[in-house]
């Protein structure tokens, strides 16, 4: 492996809008990421949409010249703390390059941007099954949260619109 190279997607730069889609499709074909593609819709209109999007931001990892690792992010809002929040929305790292610690700097560059923004916190989701991805946040301080134990820990849900 060539000496990591962990920057700032910049959507209007042809070869990093390709890396971001790329990447995307790679983690949607993996099992972690669902199994399928990305739709032709995806594929032609995400990185688009995200540069229309100013909470968006992607972080991309470059081993030389060949992409290997994406962090898409969405700025949200604490209200309980009246600050932005960091969501980190997608992690990849291709199999190749899995076990190299591209993820943890990655993430390291993430949270150097949120802490620019002013973020109060990085939230992130992971398949329970996902013992690598766990070990991950957990080692760079990642945990479950919870307002009150008696009601217990919080859980990420989704009900799907179309």
């Amino acid at each position: 492996m060539n000496p990591l190279t962990v920057i700032a997607a910049d959507y209007h730069y042809p070869p990093h809008a390709r890396a971001v889609v790329d990447l995307l499709d790679a983690y949607a074909r993996d099992p972690a990421g669902g199994g399928h593609p990305l739709s032709e819709h995806a594929r032609s209109n995400l990185v688009r949409e995200l540069a229309l999007r100013p909470q968006a931001f992607s972080v991309l990892a470059f081993d030389a010249e060949q992409p290997v690792g994406l962090v898409n992010c969405i700025e949200g809002f604490s209200t309980f703390a009246c600050r932005p929040l960091v969501n980190v929305h997608d992690v990849v790292v291709l199999a190749s390059h899995r076990g190299h610690r591209v993820g943890e700097r990655m993430l390291a560059e993430v949270e150097r941007m949120a802490r620019d923004r002013g973020a109060c916190k990085l939230t992130l989701e992971v398949l329970s099954g996902n013992a690598p991805a766990w070990r991950l946040y957990q080692r760079i301080g990642f945990a479950g949260y919870q307002l009150d134990p008696a009601l217990g820990s919080a859980r990420f849900l989704q009900k799907c619109l179309d």
